[in-house]
């Protein structure tokens, strides 16, 4: 068999090559385009925030007529309700450590500011997402030292929620450390935070620590983080709590109850809506919910789109052999073997779904630059382009299949009676 009669035959078949072509072309254009995306989303997903999260809840909740903590009475007092609730949650039996947080990874609460390698510099060397906790911090995040040391209980200051004071000493994540002192050792080293003039210094540096939100805009400083060793004396609190192992659920139901017994003039709201109460695997799922949606909705439109094309080649194929019933029946007749009937349909197959792979490799790219253009999406790979022309390839052998094998049993003795 050779190309010759093939190509012959599919130039009278003109709009229906065409149209298969083409439908290949888009279907590998978008399903290139679109796998992409669902693996960003996957990694997106499944990066981790560099804490142990096993085991983790986190608590929100208010005090009732409690004072604003603005001035240092009323401070010295939010403080002292602090600390009695840090006390009852860490005498929860099925409690491992506890600290009290101004956010956490995920939490979409974000304190973000600038930090400078000099006072008063006009653009600053970093940004960065700032948590607020105490000397239990490091232990309860579950976060690894790279290098230096944790806080200590002498550290640990308390201040209104809404002062700009900033403690004279600080720990980084490794991200960040090297972005202010690239191929150098960050312990040790000042650094301004937003337009403060006193320094931190740096005493420590965790390995890993994501911001705390997962949305776009913070993807420039995704694992810059700075800790400081601050109380935070507010209205309302937050408490990450690590439980022992395996008792999640009894230490997230003990903690409540240990805080209205320590003082009942609090609100713990536990509707489904705010879920004050809630462990780390919710709060992850619900901060790439967006991501797992659209990793969904993409997934469901390549297989439709796979779906459709396959359709389409059956269908134009099983006209095709409907339309050459009696050629079959002559060259069976002839001495065409079966395998040789399967074999043209096959190959035709390959040339039409070829053509149509070159015209999806042209529009895979053009979608892909203008992706980039207008919603900030990175360059694809070349290895998704290739997969998709060889996912396009094997559907459209596979679609043929069926139809061909049909047309290679055909009887060479009926198909002769019709001429």
């Amino acid at each position: 068999m050779t190309l010759p009669p093939i190509l012959a035959a599919l130039r009278k078949h003109k709009a229906g090559v065409v149209l298969i072509a083409l439908q290949i072309a888009l279907t590998l254009a978008i399903v290139c385009n679109a796998i992409f995306i669902i693996g960003q989303r996957i990694q997106r997903i499944q990066r981790p925030t560099g804490m142990n999260e096993g085991n983790l809840f986190l608590i929100t909740q208010m005090w009732v007529g409690a004072p604003t903590g603005d001035d240092q009475a009323s401070g010295d007092k939010m403080d002292s309700l602090l600390r009695t609730d840090l006390a009852a949650l860490r005498n929860v039996p099925d409690v491992e450590s506890v600290t009290a947080m101004n956010s956490i990874p995920l939490l979409n609460s974000s304190w973000t500011n600038g930090v400078s390698l000099k006072p008063k510099q006009q653009h600053s060397t970093a940004h960065a997402a700032f948590y607020f906790g105490d000397e239990n911090m490091l232990k309860t995040m579950g976060v690894q030292l790279a290098a230096g040391r944790a806080f200590t209980a002498a550290d640990v200051q308390h201040r209104s929620f809404r002062a700009e004071d900033k403690p004279p000493i600080i720990i980084v994540s490794q991200a960040l450390a090297d972005k202010l002192f690239p191929g150098g050792n960050a312990v040790g080293k000042s650094v301004y935070i937003a337009d403060n003039t006193e320094p931190s210094t740096i005493i420590g540096v965790v390995k890993r620590l994501q911001v705390s939100s997962a949305d776009t805009w913070t993807n420039d400083f995704t694992w810059n983080t700075v800790l400081e060793p601050v109380r935070l004396n507010s209205n309302f609190s937050r408490y990450l709590v690590r439980a022992k192992p395996g008792r999640l659920q009894a230490a997230m139901k003990e903690s409540r109850a240990a805080l209205f017994a320590a003082n009942p003039m609090r609100v713990i709201d536990d509707s489904a809506e705010h879920n004050s109460i809630r462990s780390f695997a919710d709060i992850r799922a619900k901060a790439y919910r967006a991501d797992r949606g659209m990793a969904i909705l993409m997934s469901v439109i390549c297989v439709i789109l796979l779906a459709v094309t396959g359709a389409g080649i059956v269908g134009l194929t099983s006209f095709w052999v409907g339309q050459r019933h009696k050629q079959i029946g002559v060259r069976r007749a002839l001495g065409a073997r079966k395998i040789d009937i399967l074999r043209y349909f096959q190959t035709e197959n390959l040339l039409i779904a070829g053509g149509g792979a070159v015209a999806g490799i042209i529009l895979a790219i053009g979608l892909n630059l203008w992706l980039m253009q207008r919603y900030e999406m990175d360059r694809m790979p070349v290895l998704y382009v290739l997969a998709g022309v060889a996912v396009v390839l094997a559907l459209g052998q596979a679609a043929v299949f069926a139809p061909a094998r049909r047309a290679a049993n055909v009887p060479p003795v009926v198909a002769t009676r019709t001429v």
